[in-house]
């Protein structure tokens, strides 16, 4: 984040606002690849109709991540954990690894004012400190977080999970430190939802970053069958705005679910544009 001065001549007086760099897209051609696992979330063209949406933003500035080490996955994750994903299939590790190393790399780049969003799977909401479930295999925000906090950087987070399905891992791994608050939005009917959404976010106080768990699979065409393509617009406004008011615009967005590739990548497209405009 830049800060710039200008001096108002009309009312004689200087004040500073906050300008952003074009938003991050943080993205490994590696993420393309299907043979690390076979369930949905690692389906041909999953990453492939998102990055095709998001190559046609001239806003946005691609950048390839590296893995994170082991040591950044056992700030969350035991040591057992990490060897039994290991032993059972090395492939899907390292895929997990540099998903994890995305997430690292959004959250710094948040932290320093610019906003991200990894595309990225597998995912991870589903992963807790010695388990894992449901398409994932290390909870990369988890695994963000506390890189951050462990450098001294950050030491209060918001995190918004509007996957369809709540991240039980992001509890697990996050949930119980005071410091940390997480939202998984539950309203059963659309509008309920966009206002459940608002009012919370209105109540809340300040933090130091806004992580969010972002999947898109309450779509109406697909899982969940209840949000609209604008809906998703809408999402990223709102936490671009409670980002600005609360903690001062550093905000990150990590891809979860999604699973219907006719509209997944344009609901990408959506909350991108409004988690950046």
């Amino acid at each position: 984040m830049k800060e710039e001065r200008r001096t108002d001549t009309s009312k004689k007086f200087t004040f500073y606002y906050s300008i952003y760099e074009n938003m991050e897209i943080i993205y490994h051609p590696k993420f393309k690849e299907t043979s690390y696992a076979s369930d949905p979330a690692a389906e041909q063209g999953r990453i492939g109709c998102i990055i095709e949406e998001l190559e046609d933003e001239e806003r946005l500035n691609f950048f390839k991540p590296s893995p994170a080490s082991a040591s950044d996955l056992k700030r969350v994750h035991t040591v057992e954990h990490l060897r039994n994903i290991r032993e059972r299939r090395e492939k899907t590790y390292r895929m997990g690894a540099l998903a994890a190393g995305a997430s690292l790399r959004a959250a710094g780049s948040a932290f320093q004012g610019t906003p991200t969003f990894a595309v990225i799977r597998p995912p991870g909401h589903h992963a807790s400190p010695d388990s894992c479930w449901g398409f994932c295999y290390f909870n990369n925000m988890a695994v963000a977080i506390e890189s951050l906090r462990e450098a001294g950087k950050v030491d209060t987070a918001f995190i918004m999970d509007f996957d369809l399905h709540t991240g039980d891992g992001n509890i697990n791994c996050l949930g119980n430190d005071p410091d940390i608050t997480i939202m998984n939005p539950r309203s059963e009917e659309r509008k309920d939802y966009m206002k459940e959404v608002e009012s919370r976010l209105e109540r809340e106080k300040s933090y130091d970053i806004v992580g969010v768990s972002a999947g898109f699979d309450e779509h109406v065409e697909d899982w969940g069958g209840k949000l609209m393509t604008e809906d998703y617009l809408r999402l990223g406004r709102i936490l671009k705005k409670f980002s600005e008011e609360k903690c001062r615009g550093r905000r990150f967005a990590l891809l979860e679910g999604g699973y219907n590739h006719d509209v997944l990548g344009k609901n990408v497209r959506a909350f991108v544009r409004g988690f950046s405009d």
